[in-house]
Protein backbone atom coordinates (compact mmCIF):
# COMPACT_ATOMS: atom_id res chain seq x y z
CA UNK A 1 0.00 0.00 0.00
CA UNK A 2 1.08 3.60 -0.53
CA UNK A 3 2.34 5.36 2.59
CA UNK A 4 1.71 9.02 1.99
CA UNK A 5 1.79 11.24 5.07
CA UNK A 6 -1.50 13.14 5.33
CA UNK A 7 -0.94 14.73 8.72
CA UNK A 8 -0.34 14.25 12.41
CA UNK A 9 -2.40 13.76 15.56
CA UNK A 10 -0.64 14.88 18.75
CA UNK A 11 -2.02 13.28 21.90
CA UNK A 12 -0.96 15.33 24.91
CA UNK A 13 -1.62 14.48 28.51
CA UNK A 14 -0.26 13.55 31.91
CA UNK A 15 0.50 10.22 33.49
CA UNK A 16 -0.21 10.23 37.23
CA UNK A 17 1.34 7.66 39.58
CA UNK A 18 -1.39 6.33 41.87
CA UNK A 19 1.13 4.10 43.66
CA UNK A 20 4.92 4.01 43.73
CA UNK A 21 6.44 3.08 40.35
CA UNK A 22 9.68 1.31 39.47
CA UNK A 23 11.20 1.31 35.99
CA UNK A 24 14.64 -0.11 36.53
CA UNK A 25 18.11 0.83 35.38
CA UNK A 26 21.33 -1.17 35.37
CA UNK A 27 22.84 -0.85 38.86
CA UNK A 28 26.42 -0.67 37.64
CA UNK A 29 25.62 2.48 35.66
CA UNK A 30 23.95 4.32 38.54
CA UNK A 31 25.58 5.80 41.62
CA UNK A 32 22.82 5.49 44.20
CA UNK A 33 24.49 3.94 47.21
CA UNK A 34 23.34 0.53 48.30
CA UNK A 35 20.00 0.37 46.50
CA UNK A 36 19.55 -3.09 45.01
CA UNK A 37 17.24 -1.95 42.22
CA UNK A 38 17.51 1.73 41.15
CA UNK A 39 15.14 3.54 38.81
CA UNK A 40 16.17 4.93 35.44
CA UNK A 41 17.22 8.59 35.62
CA UNK A 42 18.16 11.37 33.25
CA UNK A 43 21.98 11.43 33.29
CA UNK A 44 22.10 15.25 33.35
CA UNK A 45 19.23 16.33 35.62
CA UNK A 46 19.17 13.10 37.68
CA UNK A 47 15.39 13.19 37.53
CA UNK A 48 13.51 9.90 37.13
CA UNK A 49 11.66 9.56 33.84
CA UNK A 50 9.66 7.00 31.88
CA UNK A 51 11.49 5.91 28.71
CA UNK A 52 9.35 6.04 25.60
CA UNK A 53 10.49 2.50 24.81
CA UNK A 54 9.10 1.20 28.12
CA UNK A 55 5.81 3.04 27.68
CA UNK A 56 5.41 1.98 24.05
CA UNK A 57 6.28 -1.62 24.81
CA UNK A 58 3.71 -1.81 27.58
CA UNK A 59 0.98 -0.29 25.40
CA UNK A 60 1.80 -2.70 22.60
CA UNK A 61 1.75 -5.78 24.82
CA UNK A 62 -1.60 -4.77 26.33
CA UNK A 63 -3.13 -4.14 22.91
CA UNK A 64 -1.87 -7.52 21.67
CA UNK A 65 -3.75 -9.15 24.54
CA UNK A 66 -6.79 -6.91 24.10
CA UNK A 67 -7.08 -7.83 20.41
CA UNK A 68 -6.24 -11.50 21.07
CA UNK A 69 -3.14 -11.47 18.89
CA UNK A 70 -1.05 -14.66 19.05
CA UNK A 71 2.63 -14.13 19.98
CA UNK A 72 4.50 -15.50 16.98
CA UNK A 73 8.00 -13.99 17.14
CA UNK A 74 10.71 -14.97 19.63
CA UNK A 75 12.68 -11.84 20.53
CA UNK A 76 15.12 -13.52 22.92
CA UNK A 77 15.20 -15.06 26.40
CA UNK A 78 12.07 -17.07 25.55
CA UNK A 79 10.09 -13.83 25.21
CA UNK A 80 7.54 -13.78 22.40
CA UNK A 81 5.47 -10.99 20.89
CA UNK A 82 3.10 -10.57 17.97
CA UNK A 83 4.78 -9.28 14.78
CA UNK A 84 3.37 -9.48 11.27
CA UNK A 85 5.89 -10.97 8.83
CA UNK A 86 5.34 -8.51 5.98
CA UNK A 87 4.04 -5.03 5.30
CA UNK A 88 0.78 -6.15 3.67
CA UNK A 89 -0.20 -8.15 6.75
CA UNK A 90 0.88 -5.32 9.06
CA UNK A 91 -1.33 -2.83 7.19
CA UNK A 92 -4.35 -4.97 8.13
CA UNK A 93 -3.28 -5.59 11.73
CA UNK A 94 -4.61 -3.39 14.53
CA UNK A 95 -1.35 -3.75 16.49
CA UNK A 96 1.40 -3.65 13.85
CA UNK A 97 -0.27 -0.80 11.95
CA UNK A 98 0.18 1.42 15.01
CA UNK A 99 3.35 0.07 16.59
CA UNK A 100 5.19 -1.21 13.51
CA UNK A 101 6.62 -4.57 12.46
CA UNK A 102 9.89 -5.96 11.16
CA UNK A 103 9.52 -8.12 8.06
CA UNK A 104 10.99 -11.61 8.06
CA UNK A 105 12.50 -13.59 5.21
CA UNK A 106 13.48 -12.76 1.62
CA UNK A 107 11.34 -10.22 -0.17
CA UNK A 108 9.55 -9.19 2.99
CA UNK A 109 9.17 -5.55 3.96
CA UNK A 110 9.12 -3.70 7.26
CA UNK A 111 6.15 -1.62 8.30
CA UNK A 112 7.44 1.43 10.25
CA UNK A 113 5.34 2.42 13.25
CA UNK A 114 2.69 5.10 12.83
CA UNK A 115 3.01 6.02 16.50
CA UNK A 116 5.85 7.98 18.09
CA UNK A 117 6.05 7.71 21.89
CA UNK A 118 8.17 10.40 23.55
CA UNK A 119 10.05 9.95 26.81
CA UNK A 120 7.85 11.05 29.72
CA UNK A 121 9.51 13.63 31.96
CA UNK A 122 8.33 15.01 35.29
CA UNK A 123 6.00 17.97 35.19
CA UNK A 124 7.32 21.20 36.71
CA UNK A 125 4.93 20.89 39.65
CA UNK A 126 6.04 17.31 40.40
CA UNK A 127 9.69 18.26 40.06
CA UNK A 128 9.26 20.94 42.72
CA UNK A 129 7.30 18.68 45.07
CA UNK A 130 9.69 15.74 44.76
CA UNK A 131 12.74 17.93 45.27
CA UNK A 132 11.44 18.71 48.79
CA UNK A 133 10.75 15.16 49.99
CA UNK A 134 12.93 13.83 52.81
CA UNK A 135 13.73 10.22 51.88
CA UNK A 136 17.50 10.33 51.57
CA UNK A 137 17.15 10.01 47.80
CA UNK A 138 16.79 12.63 45.09
CA UNK A 139 13.18 12.78 43.79
CA UNK A 140 12.47 9.16 44.81
CA UNK A 141 11.80 6.87 47.78
CA UNK A 142 13.14 3.62 49.23
CA UNK A 143 10.92 0.55 49.36
CA UNK A 144 12.21 -2.17 51.68
CA UNK A 145 11.02 -5.71 51.03
CA UNK A 146 11.79 -9.21 52.25
CA UNK A 147 11.60 -12.45 50.29
CA UNK A 148 10.87 -15.32 52.69
CA UNK A 149 12.17 -18.85 52.12
CA UNK A 150 9.10 -21.14 52.24
CA UNK A 151 11.04 -23.95 53.97
CA UNK A 152 13.48 -22.27 56.37
CA UNK A 153 11.64 -18.92 56.77
CA UNK A 154 14.97 -17.17 56.16
CA UNK A 155 14.57 -13.58 54.95
CA UNK A 156 16.27 -12.09 51.91
CA UNK A 157 15.96 -8.29 52.32
CA UNK A 158 16.17 -5.94 49.34
CA UNK A 159 15.82 -2.22 48.72
CA UNK A 160 13.92 -1.03 45.67
CA UNK A 161 13.85 2.57 44.50
CA UNK A 162 10.46 3.95 43.44
CA UNK A 163 9.00 7.12 42.05
CA UNK A 164 6.54 8.12 44.81
CA UNK A 165 2.78 8.10 44.61
CA UNK A 166 1.48 11.41 43.25
CA UNK A 167 4.32 12.02 40.78
CA UNK A 168 3.12 13.27 37.40
CA UNK A 169 4.77 12.91 34.00
CA UNK A 170 4.15 14.75 30.72
CA UNK A 171 2.86 12.45 27.97
CA UNK A 172 3.12 13.07 24.24
CA UNK A 173 2.13 10.54 21.58
CA UNK A 174 2.28 11.46 17.89
CA UNK A 175 0.22 9.43 15.41
CA UNK A 176 0.96 9.71 11.69
CA UNK A 177 -2.11 9.70 9.46
CA UNK A 178 -1.45 7.70 6.29
CA UNK A 179 -4.91 6.39 5.43
CA UNK A 180 -8.10 8.26 6.49
CA UNK A 181 -10.11 5.04 6.66
CA UNK A 182 -7.79 3.73 9.38
CA UNK A 183 -7.95 6.76 11.68
CA UNK A 184 -11.02 5.76 13.69
CA UNK A 185 -9.88 2.18 14.27
CA UNK A 186 -6.28 3.13 15.07
CA UNK A 187 -7.20 5.85 17.57
CA UNK A 188 -9.80 3.62 19.24
CA UNK A 189 -7.19 0.87 19.56
CA UNK A 190 -4.74 3.34 21.05
CA UNK A 191 -7.42 4.48 23.49
CA UNK A 192 -8.04 0.83 24.39
CA UNK A 193 -4.33 0.33 25.12
CA UNK A 194 -4.30 3.37 27.43
CA UNK A 195 -7.47 2.22 29.21
CA UNK A 196 -5.98 -1.25 29.72
CA UNK A 197 -2.85 0.38 31.15
CA UNK A 198 -4.95 2.16 33.78
CA UNK A 199 -6.29 -1.25 34.86
CA UNK A 200 -2.86 -2.88 34.71
CA UNK A 201 0.53 -1.57 35.89
CA UNK A 202 3.51 0.26 34.41
CA UNK A 203 7.02 -0.87 35.28
CA UNK A 204 8.11 -3.71 37.51
CA UNK A 205 6.44 -5.51 40.43
CA UNK A 206 2.90 -4.63 39.34
CA UNK A 207 1.45 -7.69 41.07
CA UNK A 208 2.78 -6.31 44.38
CA UNK A 209 1.04 -2.96 44.06
CA UNK A 210 3.61 -0.98 42.09
CA UNK A 211 2.91 1.01 38.95
CA UNK A 212 -0.80 1.85 39.15
CA UNK A 213 -1.25 4.90 36.92
CA UNK A 214 -3.96 7.16 35.55
CA UNK A 215 -4.01 9.05 32.25
CA UNK A 216 -5.35 12.60 31.99
CA UNK A 217 -5.72 14.12 28.52
CA UNK A 218 -4.75 17.66 27.67
CA UNK A 219 -6.16 19.17 24.44
CA UNK A 220 -5.29 16.98 21.45
CA UNK A 221 -4.22 18.53 18.15
CA UNK A 222 -4.76 17.24 14.63
CA UNK A 223 -3.31 18.93 11.57
CA UNK A 224 -2.90 18.07 7.91
CA UNK A 225 0.37 18.34 6.01
CA UNK A 226 -1.08 21.34 4.12
CA UNK A 227 -1.70 23.13 7.41
CA UNK A 228 1.95 22.60 8.33
CA UNK A 229 3.19 23.67 4.89
CA UNK A 230 1.18 26.88 4.84
CA UNK A 231 1.44 27.57 8.57
CA UNK A 232 -2.27 28.17 8.74
CA UNK A 233 -5.04 27.32 11.20
CA UNK A 234 -7.12 25.93 8.35
CA UNK A 235 -7.18 22.12 8.41
CA UNK A 236 -6.00 22.17 12.02
CA UNK A 237 -8.32 21.27 14.92
CA UNK A 238 -8.19 20.77 18.69
CA UNK A 239 -10.28 18.21 20.59
CA UNK A 240 -10.48 17.45 24.30
CA UNK A 241 -9.86 13.70 24.50
CA UNK A 242 -10.16 10.37 22.67
CA UNK A 243 -13.91 9.95 23.07
CA UNK A 244 -15.80 8.64 20.04
CA UNK A 245 -17.04 12.10 19.04
CA UNK A 246 -13.50 13.51 19.13
CA UNK A 247 -12.09 10.61 17.12
CA UNK A 248 -14.81 11.00 14.49
CA UNK A 249 -14.02 14.72 14.25
CA UNK A 250 -10.36 13.95 13.63
CA UNK A 251 -11.19 11.31 11.01
CA UNK A 252 -13.51 13.75 9.22
CA UNK A 253 -10.70 16.33 8.98
CA UNK A 254 -8.45 13.94 7.07
CA UNK A 255 -11.22 12.46 4.93
CA UNK A 256 -12.26 15.94 3.75
CA UNK A 257 -8.66 17.05 3.18
CA UNK A 258 -8.01 14.06 0.92
CA UNK A 259 -11.14 14.79 -1.10
CA UNK A 260 -9.92 18.33 -1.67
Amino acid sequence: MERNLLGKVVINGKLLCKTGMHIGAAKENMEIGAIDSPVVRDPITREPYIPGSSFKGKLRSLLEKGLAKIPNRNIGSDVKMHVCDDADLAAKCGVCRIFGSTGKGDGKKNFPARLIVRDLNLTLDSREKLSDIDTGLQFTEWKFENAIDRVTSAANPRQIERVPKGAEFKMELVYSVEEPSHVVEDLKNLRLALELLILDALGGHGSRGYGKVDVKYDPLEAMTVEALKNKTEAQRITVSSLEDEDINTIAKLFSESRQE
